[in-house]
């Protein structure tokens, strides 16, 4: 409760913080965790198929594996966590939220700086012209409505570069902040687990596995996102 305590308070005079989150942000609305040491789909690494050479040449297995990813997020929602993280935007308390995950849930919890830095499943397009596409042509397989092209979600595959605009924001607003919240990331995957070394603020690590950053992080916090963060939120509004 100490640390709890310690962290409402440094939301409480912060003037610039912001927040980034990862998986363990959104297992807790029912989305799988691809890193998890269970796996969850065929027992198929996802590494091997959210890549650009299996969209080129194994489209078939490409396809499959994110129609089952949209179906599976059609039962998903965003839980209390993300409408705390909505709020707490509105009331100032943060300045903006930077995240690793592509299910759309912090904006449809409320967000509206959100720098979604490895794309959005929800956005499909086609891999040849780039022309917007709907979920339902991208699952129905249907070919781009403008050259043929197969169709593909947005969101960033292994060996893609990240988007331009979200990587530039969430680098500058970290850079400026005096706070900066990591919430349910791992910190694996590069570059987006160099962030929190871009800040010169204090920072945070909310997550259910916290070994081996001790020496990283100003406070680190172990527990459930979603908990965590409402019982920030009573003590903020006490």
């Amino acid at each position: 409760m100490e640390k709890i305590q310690q962290l409402a308070q440094w939301l409480k005079q912060s003037k610039r913080a912001v927040v980034l989150t990862g998986a363990g942000m959104s297992t807790e609305s029912g989305v799988p965790d691809f890193r998890s040491k269970d796996g969850w789909w065929r027992n198929i690494d996802p590494a091997t198929v959210a890549n650009t050479q299996a969209l080129e040449q194994n489209y078939d297995l490409f396809h499959a594996f994110y129609c089952v990813r949209l179906e599976a997020l059609k039962g998903c929602k965003p839980h209390a966590g993300h409408y705390t993280l909505a709020d707490w935007e509105r009331r100032g308390l943060i300045e903006r939220v930077a995240t690793q995950n592509v299910d759309g849930f912090h904006r449809q919890a409320g967000n509206e700086a959100v720098d979604e830095l490895h794309g959005s499943i929800h956005a499909v397009r086609c891999q040849k012209c780039g022309a917007a596409a709907g979920e339902e042509d991208f699952c129905e397989k249907r070919p781009c409505s403008q050259c043929g092209g197969k169709l593909r979600p947005g969101i960033v595959l292994f060996g893609e570069v990240l988007p331009e605009e979200a990587w530039n924001q969430a680098l500058e607003a970290i850079q400026k902040a005096d706070l900066v919240l990591v919430i349910g990331t791992s910190l694996q995957v590069y570059p987006v687990n160099q962030l929190p070394r871009m800040t010169s603020g204090k920072l945070v690590y909310i997550n259910r596995e916290v070994e081996g950053f001790e020496q990283d992080f100003d406070l680190i916090v172990e527990g459930s996102a979603k908990d965590l963060l409402q019982q920030i939120d009573i003590i903020l509004r006490a």
